[in-house]
């Protein structure tokens, strides 16, 4: 490392409030996972039927996201993630009410609204908690929290739905969401861009904090807030779109969690159709799937990201893309006709090594985009998450499956591959990511002799 870098530690405790707030966020969101057949029974509905009602949230998290993102930049983020966690926890619960499949599909699409809101914020906030060296185990712990909360959500649910019915299943999360929101309520909101300014042994003073949008809308009223928002929107989508790293990664990221998405939604019913599990069995094994190798490889991805982002060129995009050339190979041979423990192995290394390129992925986005566009660059990251994850490829999984006869198998083969394309991609923006961050660095430096110069100008020259 340069002699004028300044490494400062930071409290642990941020990551692991950001990492609860994803986790109670997806253990929201899956507990539908596990309770597939009580819902087909309950509402007589088919695979088609419970595909759409996995994507229903992605319409409100859609429409959402990037004006949350374009907030993030703007408003105070720790307070707005608190707020947003209570407002999920109470739709959550709601679903036990649901007298009517399309009611059911109506209220978690609602849950949208936690995602698109919690996610640019909360990525956000851990690049302007933690430096660059130490982002890839800031996100390593996140993104532990995010698995420990999708493999719970999953077994809680079946666990809870066999014993007292699935609408005592949508109540689980009602509790620790409460206390998870206290907890990101009470966090110190850091200056935008404070993180890389300490890097390079700056104060504070100079960092950027955008524009107070909550006094405007109040002030001006909310046309005028949502004109300029949109005019701002548009701005910071063109500036984000010109930095080259970001335009491979988000291309990469929609093919990648494409098929992420359509293997974590039906692989439970994998197990029951096509390896013959009980749906008990088959819930246990998905979790500890999700939890056995997504926790570890996350946390292996972390070290690695941070260890090897000097080391290796443009390593935040090489390392995701090399870990997902393996892990989809390996993804695709295990949906051969084995019998279940040879393909369930073959899934756990795979699903580690996947899950190591996670972390290395989130920090390097974080490191190629300023400080004050970041919860913008975020959103438009969980735009392409949630467009073709979280809202294609459930139904397509689905539509496969009942086009080949309930055949998940078939459909896993068909779509799977389209993951070598994203770690193409991830291989082409390797090449601008190291320039991208070096220059906001640059901008740093050039912002603080601008403000020198301002606060002490030079003296006239005096005749002779």
């Amino acid at each position: 490392m340069p002699d004028e870098l300044k490494r400062i530690h930071v409290s642990t405790w941020p990551m692991w409030v950001l990492g609860l707030v994803i986790g109670i966020d997806t253990l929201d969101q899956s507990i539908v996972r596990g309770i597939v057949p009580q819902l087909k029974s309950a509402f007589h509905v088919g695979d088609f039927d419970i595909g759409i009602l996995l994507s229903a949230f992605v319409v409100v998290n859609g429409v959402i996201t990037l004006p949350a993102g374009y907030l993030a930049d703007r408003w105070r983020r720790t307070r707005t993630i608190g707020t947003t966690v209570i407002g999920w926890s109470t739709i959550s619960a709601l679903g036990a009410a649901a007298f009517t499949f399309p009611v059911l599909v109506v209220i978690r699409g609602f849950l949208g609204f936690g995602e698109a809101i919690t996610e640019p914020s909360a990525n956000s906030l851990i690049a302007d908690y933690y430096q660059l060296e130490e982002r890839g185990r800031a996100f390593s712990i996140q993104q532990c929290l995010f698995f420990l909360g999708y493999g719970a959500g999953v077994a809680l649910g079946g666990a809870v739905a066999r014993q007292w019915g699935w609408r005592m299943a949508f109540l689980v999360s009602a509790v620790p969401g409460l206390a998870i929101a206290g907890a990101a309520w009470r966090l110190r909101e850091p200056s935008r861009g404070g993180a890389d300014r300490a890097r390079l042994g700056l104060d504070s003073a100079g960092a950027a904090h955008g524009p107070p949008g909550r006094r405007r809308l109040i002030e001006e009223g909310a046309g005028t807030f949502l004109a300029d928002m949109a005019r701002g929107l548009k701005a910071d989508l063109i500036t984000i779109l010109r930095i080259p790293t970001l335009r491979y990664a988000l291309v990469g990221v929609s093919a990648l969690l494409f098929t992420v998405t359509a293997v974590g939604s039906w692989l439970p019913e994998f197990y029951e159709r096509q390896l013959h599990l009980s749906q008990a069995a088959s819930t246990v094994a998905f979790a500890l799937l999700v939890a056995g190798a997504g926790i570890p490889g996350v946390i292996v991805g972390g070290r690695v990201a941070d260890k090897w982002a000097h080391r290796i060129k443009g390593a935040r995009m090489a390392i995701p893309a090399w870990c997902l050339l393996v892990s989809t190979t390996l993804f695709l041979v295990s949906y051969l006709r084995l019998p279940f423990w040879p393909s369930y192995l073959l899934q756990v290394v795979a699903f580690f090594t996947a899950t190591m390129s996670i972390p290395a992925l989130r920090a390097g986005l974080s490191d190629a985009v300023p400080a004050t566009l970041r919860g913008t660059g975020f959103g438009a990251f969980n735009l392409v998450s949630v467009v073709f994850g979280g809202a294609v490829a459930p139904v397509a999984v689905s539509f496969f499956s009942q086009h080949f006869g309930n055949d998940i198998r078939t459909a896993f083969l068909i779509t799977t591959p389209p993951v070598y394309l994203g770690a193409l991609l991830l291989l082409a923006a390797r090449k601008h990511i190291d320039a991208d961050a070096a220059k906001i660095f640059a901008r740093i430096m050039e912002a603080v002799q601008e403000d020198n110069a301002r606060k002490n100008p030079a003296p006239l020259p005096t005749d002779p």
